[in-house]
Order: structure tokens, then C-alpha cells, then sequence
């Protein structure tokens, strides 16, 4: 077999069903329900992103709804991530791990967070120790 057969078998393989199976199979996670993490910053509202546009982060899949967001994330992906891994940050900051609805956030200090309703929302902002609760609970449990 000389090398532009081995080429030719090799993009066969990795376009067969087969190939494409295992390599959803091993897929991390879509983060956010696949809302755009960059969409979040600019223009400040949440943009559902493309299957075909992703970056694989931090055990999860972030994808893009355009080529510049995903370059945006790819270039800095600790700036547009959200904080807590998108769980709802006033949960955390009570002690429990509570899905988020990634249509209710609040971008503070330049960082994203994502919360389970606008009452979670609400009690946030009505209570900043929370959020200093939320980042002490999460720094416990990802030490290293």
C-alpha cells in the first residue's frame, strides 16, 4: 500500500458511521444547553451556538453561534467560560448543586454566572456573599 492509499483508507475510516458513533460516544458534555459562552459579553445576551462550531473545555463541549466567538473562546476560554461550571451560583452558595437555566445570568466583574431562576438571580445580587460563598464552596471542591 503506498502512501496515497493509506491516506484515502484513512479519510474513509473517519468519515464511516462507525467512526462518527464513537466519536459522539465520547463527547464531553454540551455546556450551557449549547448557548454561546462569548454571546454572554457580546452583544450580552444569550445566542445558541452550532453543533459544527465547538471548543472542548474543561470536561464540557462550548458551542459557537459564529467562527469569531469561537476564536474569541478558543484564544481565552477562562474569560467566557462560566463560573462553577454553569451550576447556579446562588445554589452553590447555599451549600447545594442546582442546575441553571442559561437563559438567567448576570455577568459581574467581567466573569459569567448562571443561575437556576430570577429569584436566584435576585437573591445574588441582593446578597454579594453568596457569590463569595459559592467561589469558597467551589475552591474546596476542586482543590488540587
Amino acid at each position: 500500500m503506498n502512501l496515497r492509499q493509506f491516506v484515502l483508507l484513512g479519510v474513509f475510516f473517519l468519515g464511516s458511521p462507525a467512526a462518527l458513533a464513537q466519536s459522539a460516544a465520547s463527547a464531553p458534555p454540551v455546556a450551557l444547553k449549547g448557548y454561546d459562552p462569548v454571546s454572554y459579553f457580546n452583544p450580552g445576551k444569550p445566542a445558541r451556538g452550532a453543533s459544527a462550531s465547538y471548543v472542548d473545555f474543561d470536561d464540557s463541549r462550548f458551542l459557537f453561534s459564529s467562527q469569531r466567538n469561537r476564536d474569541l473562546f478558543a484564544s481565552n476560554p477562562d474569560k467566557y467560560s462560566p463560573q462553577f461550571s454553569g451550576l447556579c451560583a446562588t445554589g452553590l452558595g447555599m451549600g447545594q448543586k442546582v442546575e441553571s437555566d442559561p437563559k438567567v445570568f448576570k455577568v459581574i466583574d467581567g466573569k459569567l454566572y448562571i443561575f437556576s431562576s430570577a429569584g436566584a438571580l435576585e437573591m445574588a445580587l441582593n446578597d454579594p456573599a453568596l457569590l463569595k460563598k459559592a467561589h469558597e464552596a467551589w475552591g474546596k471542591a476542586h482543590k488540587k
